[in-house]
């Protein structure tokens, strides 16, 4: 059966490998627009994006075709070979072997849009470590209420 309408919205968490902060400010935009490339040739639309420098933040709608991580794997196979065919960093660059990838309500789209393009400011506060650890025990958490 085909889907003719989804709301299916996901925030997704790519890392660099060792969580070395190799991705440079002067590289960001460049790495920020392949990655929206991908997404858009893969019938998906991204709201959100930000390339800090050991992961990058970013929110879309998917195409129902594709699942979460059918979609972290294109996207992370992809820009990891633009980057390292571009040398848009020094040595050889990888993404961690797993990614993180949260469902979003459509009442929270624009909240998380906000956070991910407010991404500078919020790591001058909280470093990537606690941020990650926070969305851990607040997902986990979740499920937790959701199996009662």
């Amino acid at each position: 059966m085909k889907i003719k309408y989804n709301n299916l919205y996901t925030h997704f968490i790519l890392v660099t490998q060792d969580r070395l902060p190799i991705i440079h400010e002067k590289n960001r935009q460049r790495i920020e627009k392949y990655i929206t490339g991908i997404v858009n040739n893969n019938d998906s639309k991204l709201y959100a994006i930000y390339a800090n420098p050991e992961h990058v933040h970013f929110l879309l709608s998917r195409s129902p075709t594709l699942s979460e991580e059918d979609l972290a794997t294109i996207v992370s196979d992809s820009s990891e070979r633009f980057i390292n065919e571009n040398k848009l960093c020094i040595g050889r660059f990888a993404w961690q072997e797993s990614a993180a990838a949260f469902s979003v309500s459509k009442s929270d789209v624009d909240k998380v849009c906000k956070y991910i393009l407010n991404q500078p400011q919020h790591h001058h506060k909280v470093t990537f470590a606690e941020e990650y650890e926070s969305f851990i025990k607040f997902y986990q958490k979740t499920l937790q209420l959701n199996k009662k």
